[in-house]
């Protein structure tokens, strides 16, 4: 089964994470998760300049350091970054101490107050943590650009179906989600730029 939106029990355990901006009409966040990948962040920053679109990428500690001069040019370019971590770790299956200690690694690359925690898993005292030091992003669609087995116009039709006014959209600047997402992503921008929709980072 696949979930398209946070399930809403997250809300009710977790209340300060934030899943969308209702009232950001006309607005969507398009969030990118996993990079920088020297090959993929660099064509969504291009298609993404191409439609004068701002999006925030939530980046990989290691990964920063395999491609540190792409992440400066993230940030130059006025998108918003946030923490994913150092390395990708499931909150589930990580005691809270090493888990904490992966994403304080990670914030010494990243200047932002800004998280989402891995596959959006992590436990209360992780929660607990978290929310004292960042604002922590989830997401009301996931666009599955991941899932092999999944076509590009796959996501692009739970997209479309299922964001609206203010939704936070996830997506993937890496060799896993590449030919998913080069073909969802200027397809989407083209399709709600069309519809006059306005495309930010995220700040809070």
């Amino acid at each position: 089964m696949r979930f398209i939106s946070v399930p809403w029990l997250t809300g009710i355990i977790y209340p300060q994470v934030i899943k969308s901006f209702p009232k950001a009409k006309g607005k969507l966040f398009f969030t990118f998760d996993d990079g920088p990948d020297a090959e993929v962040t660099s064509i969504v920053l291009d298609i993404l300049n191409q439609y004068n679109a701002k999006a925030t990428f939530f980046c990989l500690g290691e990964n920063i350091e395999r491609n540190i001069d792409l992440y400066k040019r993230t940030v130059t370019e006025n998108h918003a970054t946030g923490n994913h971590g150092f390395s990708h770790l499931n909150g589930f299956k990580i005691k809270t101490d090493l888990y904490i200690e992966n994403i304080i690694r990670a914030e010494k690359l990243i200047d932002s107050n800004l998280i989402r925690p891995p596959y959006g898993k992590l436990r209360p005292d992780q929660y607990k943590f978290l929310k004292e030091e960042y604002k922590i992003v989830f997401w009301d669609v996931m666009s599955y650009d991941f899932d092999h087995s999944l076509t590009g116009k796959d996501c692009i039709e739970i997209v479309i179906k299922n964001a609206k006014d203010g939704s936070i959209i996830v997506f993937h600047d890496t060799q896993k989600a590449k030919r998913r997402l080069l073909e969802a992503l200027p397809t989407l921008l083209e399709y709600y730029s069309a519809k006059g929709f306005e495309f930010d980072k995220i700040k809070i």
